[in-house]
């Protein structure tokens, strides 16, 4: 997964426990793509001080996704329900055994259940 993406993942599932203060700062350099110098300057802190705000945050998002894994279970859960449309898709595009079909649907389904 891309560490962008999944930084922002992990900001999406865990950034409210973050205080307003990490918050802020840590949108800065994620979601808008700020430079350590740009949020320095805004937040009236040195750029080492924003560099180590930043990794403490993704220190403590990481630790949250560790005991929790809510990031892993969405982002399979999601790659399952891509996997029900493709069938759907194939399915649909010929004229096939349907029992084939509900079963692998089902069988994906179950997956998503067990994970949940």
């Amino acid at each position: 997964m891309d560490e962008i993406f999944k930084q922002a993942l992990l900001y999406d599932f865990y950034g409210e426990l973050l205080t307003e203060h990490q918050k802020e700062i840590y949108e800065q350099f994620v979601l808008e793509d700020l430079s350590l110098s740009e949020i320095a300057l805004s937040a009236g802190i040195s750029r080492q001080g924003v560099h180590d705000m930043v990794r403490r945050c993704q220190r403590i998002l990481e630790g949250y996704e560790e005991k929790l894994q809510l990031v892993e279970k969405f982002v399979s859960i999601k790659e399952k329900v891509h996997e029900i449309d493709r069938i759907l898709e194939t399915y649909g595009n010929k004229k096939t055994d349907t029992k084939k079909m509900i079963a692998d649907i089902r069988r994906i389904a179950d997956k998503i259940i067990e994970e949940l």
